[in-house]
């Protein structure tokens, strides 16, 4: 009879050693490896116009002619431009003025949406379909509103024959009206989201303790809504610096409405001086990223990238 001391038991397996665990990659190690080369790809393409812009933008050029290396001459020549500065002057005016007005009406759509009525889901709708239409087309249909002949908005309030795209101090307004009526709904959009993440127990715990509806926006529903806020922020910012649809097809940059943007594709694509327009570009490749740097130095490094091990 076979009793339990007879009975050989296996031995247990060993444990690890280190350099058992060396033999072979990690789960972390591995995805790196497999991610690698998806990343080294997109940072070829993504890097290889600015470095390309770059080293174009140091050299000497005569109706797209190579004369030789040019140093900082296209630089200089760049910055001792009135043009260039009347160009960056209206891009920043452009982006500080459109991006303020986007991000109130954009609150005051998201407060809306995010309200239980009736009637909710059209009110939402509604609010949305200007994003939805093309940017060159929103341009196209607000120069026919703004336009002096059959002139739509001076008919629609009785103002006369007002050439809004036609003079310099309506015509930056014009560009920037119709700018905040086409991405308003997309800033309103990303708030939304921000304000269906915080709880509701929240506001009733506050409701209860006597806070008002203001103070309760105040304490509660902006703090909260400071990642949303930040990231509407920066997306509405750097594309607003961008800008080069909205004037070129109202105003065709006429009446001091060329944008940075403009100026580069001036040099670069109908005036053959590839050695300025680089210049250019840098230039405003510069003034994008700065500022790109310093809302992602205010969202957070965590709240852009992820946490380490997350």
């Amino acid at each position: 009879m076979t009793t339990l001391s007879d009975t050989t038991l296996p031995e247990p397996a060993a444990a690890p050693t280190g350099r058992t665990r060396r033999q072979g990659l990690s789960e972390r190690a591995l995805a790196r490896v497999f991610v690698a080369p998806g990343v080294l790809l997109m940072a070829l393409v993504a890097l290889f116009p600015v470095v390309y812009a770059v080293v174009v933008s140091f050299q000497d050029y005569t109706r797209r002619q190579y004369n030789g290396w040019a140093g900082l001459e296209n630089y200089a020549t760049a910055l001792s431009s009135s043009r260039f500065w009347e160009s960056l002057w209206f891009t920043v005016y452009f982006t500080v003025t459109s991006v303020g007005a986007e991000f109130l009406i954009g609150l005051g759509f998201a407060l809306l949406m995010n309200m239980a009525f009736v009637g909710r889901g059209v009110t939402r709708a509604a609010i949305l379909v200007p994003w939805v239409i093309p940017t060159v087309v929103a341009a196209q249909m607000w120069f026919f509103m703004f336009n002096v002949s059959p002139g739509f908005i001076n008919n629609l309030f009785g103002l006369g024959d007002i050439n809004w795209l036609g003079q310099s101090g309506t015509a930056p307004f014009a560009v920037i009206f119709a700018d905040v009526w086409k991405t308003a709904p997309f800033v309103a959009l990303l708030l939304l989201a921000g304000l269906q993440t915080i709880p509701d127990e929240l506001h009733e715990a506050a409701k209860v303790d006597g806070a008002g509806v203001f103070r309760r926006f105040w304490s509660i529903t902006l703090p909260l809504l400071r990642p949303a806020i930040l990231v509407a922020l920066l997306f509405r910012t750097v594309e607003a610096l961008r800008v080069y649809d909205l004037p070129a097809v109202m105003t065709q940059g006429t009446f001091g409405t060329e944008s940075l943007s403009m100026l580069v594709q001036q040099y670069v694509v109908q005036t053959p001086n590839p050695g300025i327009g680089s210049a250019l570009s840098t230039l405003a490749f510069l003034i994008i990223m700065g500022v790109g740097l310093v809302f992602v130095a205010l969202l957070g490094r965590d709240l852009v990238i992820g946490k380490e091990g997350s």
